[in-house]
């Protein structure tokens, strides 16, 4: 047999092997010497002198070496803190009730919550585990069809793996050698759309055919609203946030109420009232984040980098950077201009009946899911913007989670030990899978299974179109039986020399890999997301229910993708934007 059809073999042999269940990091090092061993072999030579046993020392001490890797453990800490932290029960609660009036409320706010605690923690056997134990059964007990509630679960959970942060995009850059950072960019958009059409099929479903998700009971959509409350509105105004702001300046009647904890005091006004504004301050301060990042950061850098001579030669530093007037500019300012007229005529809707049930939500919101958003935000934005790497923005993340689970106190010395062992043990997994794949894709390209690979490709004289559905839906039909980290550390390499052959940016195709692999989560027979909520849903729910559940997601995927290569722009615009 010829060395490229031993290489050959290899990759079959990998598949094989893992699908019988042996682990994937010993079985890529041990093919990697057995094969390598055989490639560098020298009948003048010492068996130990096999310069595989090189190679393997090489390849080990090169994963060790990589800076990229070093942001894996701090991102998996700071999931599994939040996971061990349980601060996912008062969000879930808060976010169905934002949503009551929605149909299937419960399955929209199971989506929400999957996604946001997806970003959160990139953890997609946590997030589906945990929402299984939370939202399976209110939605069984609400009369929801079996399949609806396990799909949006299990389509739901593997969101964190797409949307940054996510440890498959660091692996993918530490594989491919791209920048995380423009990873990560590329990334945002379409992991929120991917999203957002989970969240168009769920309520397209429940619309067309509305007994798969009865509406709820009056008693689980009616919110707590305090009894002062109601007293209070009949002293000032029905509208709460102008009752509020007139209690604060006349507090003397206010302050005669009862609470059934003493007295309304006047830091009790200030709070209610500052929760009242939260989504006025949100709303403003994302406008005027944009406006100062599109139009007056860019004229003090272009002022500041101006030559000294300039304002001496009569003309103002600011001529440096002139702002075009017609062209993006111009487009800029008028899609400024029109969502900011519709976010101040939906506040106004919004703020024109402030009633004590939206107060209280909004409360609920502002305490459950503030500080966690707070932290996402922050985690992404310093990594975005330039202002940290990613390993430093992990860093600050993980410390975020710790001071997010000791303010709400549900993270003790037992759970930490559980957090930082899980981290530790996903770590090394991780790591020896980098060492076993970086040896066994150095001997498949020694035999020559790598050329005849390419070789093969190029014979088929295929148009860049057909290659990239070529090459997709052999990592669609791939993720069947694998899961993502062995598509991305032993398939990967094999397609990635190709794309320049094709003229194809490896960010667009790495991020159309990012969610093709969704559906290695959702496709049977290894559907990892259907087993881990099978282990905590009720006896009576089978795995065909789950799986026949996943299957609409699926088609939503590759839905997705297409929309994606159509549409370049939506992947490719926002890292080209910020980092050129």
């Amino acid at each position: 047999m010829s060395d490229p059809f031993l290489g050959l073999t290899m990759l079959i042999l990998i598949v094989v092997v893992i699908v019988m269940g042996f682990p994937t990091a010993f079985t890529l090092m041990g093919l990697g010497m057995l094969f390598g061993f055989y490639a560098f072999y020298n009948p003048a030579e010492h068996w130990i002198d096999n310069r595989v046993f090189d190679l393997m020392v090489q390849r080990t001490y090169g994963a060790m070496t990589n800076d990229v890797l070093i942001s894996i453990p701090l991102f998996v800490l700071m999931g599994y803190v939040m996971e061990r932290g349980a601060l996912v029960d008062k969000m879930f609660y808060s976010i169905q009730l934002s949503f009551r009036r929605v149909p299937a409320s419960l399955a929209v706010a199971t989506l929400i919550v999957c996604t946001f605690w997806g970003i959160a923690s990139g953890l997609v056997g946590a997030v589906v585990v945990l929402m299984g134990v939370i939202a399976m059964n209110p939605m069984l007990r609400a009369g929801y069809d079996v399949r609806l509630a396990s799909g949006v679960i299990t389509a739901g959970g593997t969101l964190g793996i797409l949307i940054p942060p996510s440890v498959m995009i660091i692996v993918y850059a530490a594989v491919a050698g791209q920048s995380v950072v423009k990873l990560y960019a590329a990334a945002m958009f379409p992991g929120f759309f991917l999203a957002l059409l989970y969240l168009a099929y769920i309520l397209g479903w429940a619309t067309i055919s509305p007994k798969i998700a009865p509406a709820l009971p009056e008693q689980q959509t009616r919110v707590p609203v305090p009894t002062w409350m109601k007293s209070f509105q009949a002293l000032y105004s029905h509208n709460m946030l102008v009752g509020l702001l007139r209690a604060l300046l006349s507090p003397s009647k206010a302050m005669a109420l009862e609470t059934g904890e003493g007295r309304l005091s006047y830091w009790e006004l200030v709070k209610n009232a500052c929760a009242a504004l939260v989504p006025f301050l949100l709303t403003a301060f994302t406008l005027a984040l944009v406006w100062w990042y599109v139009v007056i950061y860019p004229q003090a850098s272009a002022e500041a980098e101006a030559p000294e001579g300039l304002e001496q030669l009569g003309a103002p530093a600011s001529d440096a950077a002139p702002v075009a007037v017609n062209g993006p500019a111009t487009t800029f300012y008028v899609a400024f201009g029109i969502i900011a007229v519709i976010a101040a005529a939906v506040l106004v809707r919004y703020y024109r009946n402030m009633s004590a049930e939206r107060l209280q939500v909004v409360k609920l919101l502002v305490s459950s899911v503030m500080p966690l958003g707070i932290l996402t935000v922050v985690v992404l934005a310093v990594i975005l913007f330039g202002i940290t790497t990613a390993t430093e923005s992990a860093a600050v993340g993980a410390a975020g989670a710790f001071l997010l689970a000791f303010q709400a106190r549900t993270l003790d010395w037992k759970r930490t030990k559980e957090a930082v062992f899980l981290t530790a043990k996903t770590t090394a997994m991780v790591c020896w899978l980098f060492v076993g794949s970086a040896l066994f894709s150095a001997v498949f390209a020694i035999l020559g299974g790598q050329a005849l690979v390419e070789e093969w490709v190029l014979a088929l004289d295929l148009t860049p179109v057909q290659f990239m559905i070529l090459s997709q839906a052999i990592i669609f039909i791939l993720g069947w039986p694998l899961e993502w980290t062995e598509i991305i550390i032993i398939f990967v390499p094999i397609f990635l020399p190709m794309l320049r052959h094709f003229d194809i940016d490896p960010i667009l195709w790495g991020v159309l890999v990012f969610v093709n692999l969704q559906a290695a989560f959702l496709s049977p027979p290894v559907a990892m997301s259907a087993y881990y909520l099978k282990g905590v849903s009720p006896p009576h729910v089978t795995l065909n229910q789950i799986f026949a559940g996943m299957m609409p997601y699926m088609l939503i995927v590759i839905l997705c993708m297409i929309i994606m290569y159509v549409w370049p722009g939506m992947t490719l615009w926002l890292p080209e934007y910020l980092y050129g």
